[in-house]
Formats: C-alpha cells, structure tokens, sequence
C-alpha cells in the first residue's frame, strides 16, 4: 500500500510549520504560503540573511531545531537537507503531524496553475529563472514564481500571480526536481555537481531524463544545444522540443555576438535563419547570453511577443548574489556571486578580470566537504585568472566535518598549480587581510552558497561605522 501523501490544499487556514525556513527555496515558498493566507512558522539553525525576509512577511521563525517548535502545526514541511532524526521531524512522527519535503509542496503549488515552467541545470538556474521572470512579466503574463534567489524586479523571491503559468526554479540534489509537475521545462546543461547523491555524472543526465519525461505529450522541452548530455536526452521525447544557444545548430541563437570593455554583450536573437531581434545585455558574460537565450526561447514559443521579451530581456539587471557590488573597502570594488562549483566560480572570476582595473582578489568558501573531495581538482584551478586568491573555512552546510578535507589541503594545491592562494580561515582573517592588502583599483570577488555573502555584510558594517566615529 502506498503512503499517503498530504496536499497542501487540504490545509487552509491551519499553521504550517516549515524546517529550515531561512533556505533560499524554503523561505521563498513561506511567503507564498503567507500570500495564500496559512499561517506560517519555522525553524532554522541560525539566523541567516533570508531569515528577516520571512518574519517581515508575516512567519513566526525559531532559531534552532526544538521538538516543540512543531506543536500546534497542521503540516511540516522540511528540506532534502534535514535528516530524519532532526527532533522537529521525529515529533512530527510522533504527534502523526503530517509531512512534506520542500519539492513536493512546490510540485503541489505549480499543478494550481494551467502551465507549469521549470528551469533546472547545474549551473545559472536563479538567473535564467530570474530573467524568465521578469520578461513573463512584461509581456502580461501574471505569472506565480518561486525563485532561488532575490529579484529587486518582483520585491523577492516569490509572487502570487493570477495568471495560467507558474514557474520555478528546479533543482536536482536529492532528484528534488522529480516530485514536480511541469509542461514545459527548460534544461541549461548537465554537469557534476551533488555528487553526495549521485554516482556519477552518468547517473545525473539519467535523472535529468526523468525529470523530462515528467512533460506530457503536450508538453514543451527547451534544452541547450551545445550540450550532448542534454540533446541525448531531448531525443528521447515524444513532446516537442526545441533548442537554443550559440551557434546556429541551435533552434534559437545568438549572431553578430559582440562584447564591450566590461563583457556585456550584444546579439541579434535568431530563430533558425529569422532574425527576431537586436539586444545589448544589461548583465555581464557569455554564460548569460546562453541564460538569456533560454529564457527568450521559452518565453516566445509560449506565446510572448518577440519584441517586448528583447526589451525586458535588456532590461534585466540581475538577481541578489549574482555578480553583486556590496561595496567598497580602501578603494577597492567589493563584489559577491553564488557560484559555488569551479564551473560557476570560473564563469563569475571571468565577469570580475574584465571589470578590474587592478589586482583580482578570489575569495572562495568551498561548499561541503562531500563537494570538494568530489572536485578536489577543479577547485586547485578555477581561480587562475585571479592575481590572488583566499580560502576560508569549508561551509559544512547539512554535513558533518569527516576529520579527512580542509581547507588547507586546497591551498597547498593551488599553490602547487602557481596559485598565489591563502588560508583565511575566518571571516574576520579574511577581512584582516582584505584591509591590510586591498589597494585603490583592486576587485575583491567573494563566492559561496553558504553564508560568505555575510563577510560582505560585515565588511560593510564595520566600514559604516567608522565614517560614523571620523570627525
């Protein structure tokens, strides 16, 4: 007999507990349930930057994993990332409160609305999803989203439309992106990364295959055509796809592609041998040409006018802790991106050596020890083009510390690949050193998924605070 599982429509008007509540997806998902009318609560191990986002919305938000943060809630709603026996989820059990993981409630939100768009890849989902965003809403569409991440354009990372479509962000650690529900799905490439859950890279294009085969017959697969895993996995399909990217192999591409001194581009959209329109990209990189091309392709081919999704394409200017400037530190450029694999650490280091008129400092905080014993080696160089490069302390996130990987270990082997690499283990050493070392010209580029973003917090902070005291 198959376990029942709870629908979130059958709990109007009742508290919903949600654990892990500060998560980029979990605290999105929180307002929205607040902008449906549940009362919200949840837990997180500490206060994280998402954490004010929720409480200003309306969620009560404990700080700490209690089992009697779950009394009185109707449903729990918990992350891939919390394990069984976190004492929240075994009072649940206890108590028979009924429970979801996060994709599911997400999968559950995305089938209240006629389409149902889901962008996933291994790397520029939250800026792709993002974009998609904002040209959906400027051609009219009224969509509901579910962002990773901040858009200033939307007020956050989550809205309630009133529209056919909802789109979200779909990841694949744990094969979370399975428990959804899309008609059209937007594939940006497949890669090694959450190598904790999967065996290989072989294993993981097999799941994004699944994850296609989701689509009904009348569904729509917009996939990168650049990218063999992904266009095996298209030619599977029995829905419709189509492909994009840059060369003119592609359904939708990009020509007459070129860069000014910061690498934004320009480009003439190209729907087979049609030129459909001239845009000059407000973001940075050719990686996000390829996330624009994406978000062009999918939009058009659901109706939008070709015109309008150009013009909100240009206008899109990023979302948070993406390729963000938090200020300035001796008169140096203080930036913070996401990235937090080499593919996308390189991909943002490429954006900052064009913008930096002096030296680049790479600031990485390695995300859990499973990832970097996993690509070990593609960490010792995918800071090279900085002019130095600091390590703090491994971000163990859901994992415990096995005693065998630190970061130590991979600042001996950058150095042994000609890396200028430091050990800044803490963010107050590596706002020691940022303030000993950094000189008027130099960009200093921090890069994690973690909490890294809050050694820019604190830099600012600290920098505020002295013009304060100076007479």
């Amino acid at each position: 007999m198959s376990e029942h599982i709870p629908h979130i429509r059958d709990f109007r008007g009742q508290r919903i507990h949600l654990i892990g509540i500060g998560g980029s997806s979990m605290s999105g998902l929180a307002e929205m349930l607040l902008d449906e009318g549940y009362p919200v609560s949840g837990s997180d191990r500490d206060e994280g930057y998402l954490i004010g986002d929720v409480r200003r919305a309306g969620a009560q938000v404990m700080i700490g994993h209690r089992a009697e943060n779950v009394h009185g809630a109707a449903l729990v709603v918990y992350t891939a990332a919390i394990p069984a026996d976190n004492p929240e989820r075994l009072e649940a059990a206890r108590l028979g409160i009924p429970a979801l993981e996060r994709a599911t409630l997400l999968g559950q939100l995305m089938e209240t609305r006629e389409k149902g768009i889901a962008v996933c890849g291994a790397h520029g989902k939250t800026t792709t999803t993002a974009m998609l965003a904002q040209i959906l809403m400027s051609c009219g569409r009224d969509p509901s989203i579910h962002i990773g991440g901040k858009l200033d354009f939307i007020g956050g990372s989550t809205r309630v439309g009133h529209g056919d479509v909802f789109l979200a962000e779909a990841c694949e650690f744990n094969r979370s992106f399975l428990q959804l529900r899309p008609t059209v799905a937007t594939v940006l490439n497949i890669d090694a990364d959450h190598l904790d859950c999967y065996r290989d890279l072989d294993e993981i294009e097999e799941t994004f295959g699944q994850f296609l085969r989701l689509l009904p017959p009348d569904g729509l697969a917009v996939g990168r055509g650049t990218d063999e895993r992904v266009l095996r996995q298209l030619r599977k399909l029995s829905c419709r796809a189509v492909t994009f990217g840059l060369t003119d192999a592609c359904d939708w591409h990009s020509a007459d592609l070129t860069e000014d001194a910061e690498g934004r581009a320009s480009f003439t959209l190209m729907h087979g041998a049609e030129p459909v329109a001239r845009i000059r990209m407000g973001v940075p990189g050719l990686f996000n040409v390829e996330n624009a091309l994406a978000a062009l392709a999918t939009a058009i081919e659901l109706g939008c006018d070709p015109a309008q999704a150009a013009r909100a394409a240009e206008a899109f200017a990023g979302a948070h802790r993406r390729f963000e400037k938090t200020g300035e530190l001796n008169g140096a450029e203080l930036f913070h991106d996401y990235g937090h694999n080499p593919a996308e650490m390189r991909n943002a280091l490429s954006i900052a050596r064009k913008r930096c008129k002096g030296r680049l400092v790479a600031v990485m905080q390695p995300h859990t020890f499973s990832r970097v014993k996993a690509l070990f080696d593609d960490y010792l160089t995918c800071t090279r083009v900085a002019d130095i490069t600091l390590v703090t302390d491994i971000c163990a996130a859901r994992e415990k510390d096995p005693g065998d990987i630190h970061s130590g270990m991979l600042v001996e082997g950058m150095r042994r690949n000609g890396i200028d690499a430091h050990w800044t283990p803490s963010f107050d050493d590596t706002e020691a050193w940022l303030r000993a070392n950094l000189r008027p010209g130099d960009l200093a580029l921090t890069m994690g998924c973690g909490d890294i973003n809050m050694l820019n917090e604190q830099i600012r902070l600290h920098e505020e605070r002295r013009q304060e005291e100076t007479p």
